[in-house]
């Protein structure tokens, strides 16, 4: 029976999310990790390098404008955990309002970096990022954290932690602790228009950006 949307959207809200093994295995499976990775939203660190990187004006950032384009840049990779069936269900989901994209493209308009991930409450699952570029995927991260911020959420999963989200300020919790921090957070009203915004001037370069750089 194929997947569909409601239950992917009940999956998350008890802190479970599926993996495929190939993008071409034709089953999915289903996982909650013994200790879970998040990414506090007042921890979040970009680094002196990756700043400079920012303000050399070169990088333009968008959310919600070509989720098929990024959700395809995080599945164009030797080793993915993307099948069709959950690239299908996450398109669906962007449609019905529920998956967002944030997309970082070059001054010349190519896309060179995104992430995207589902919305809950106020919680953002962080599924897969991509870059093409140098820094483009930690820029798409860091465009992610300031507008969730912007938002008011509370909690950034991103499932398991790696060295390069540990550098980013991303730690690991147990399960028991992560399902408290989920259960709080879900209960909480966030402003998905005031973080996924489309179309905004102020953000084009980065401006959300402003706490991050003067704070991390």
């Amino acid at each position: 029976m194929r997947l569909t949307s409601e239950q992917v959207l009940g999956a998350y809200a008890r802190g479970i999310f599926p993996m495929a093994a190939s993008a071409e295995s034709p089953s999915l499976h289903w996982f909650e990790p013994t200790w879970r990775g998040v990414l506090p939203l007042d921890r979040f660190h970009a680094s002196r390098s990756l700043i400079r990187s920012l303000r050399r004006g070169d990088w333009r950032f968008s959310c919600d404008r070509d989720f098929a384009g990024v959700l395809a840049g995080c599945a164009d990779r030797e080793e993915t955990w993307i099948n069709a069936e959950i690239a299908q269900i996450f398109l669906e989901l962007h449609a019905q309002g529920h998956a967002h994209s944030i997309e970082v493209r070059s001054e010349a308009g190519d896309l060179v970096g995104g992430v995207y991930g589902l919305a809950l409450g106020a919680v953002f699952f962080a599924e897969s990022m991509f870059s093409k570029r140098t820094d483009a995927s930690k820029l798409a991260l860091a465009e992610l954290v300031a507008r969730l911020r912007r938002g008011g959420f509370q909690l950034l999963d991103t499932q398991y932690l790696t060295e390069h989200l540990a550098r980013m300020g991303g730690t690991e919790v147990p399960r028991s602790a992560y399902r408290v921090y989920l259960r709080q957070a879900l209960s909480v009203e966030a402003d998905p228009a005031a973080a996924f915004a489309p179309e905004n001037p102020e953000t084009a370069s980065g401006a959300y950006w402003q706490p991050i750089t003067q704070t991390s």
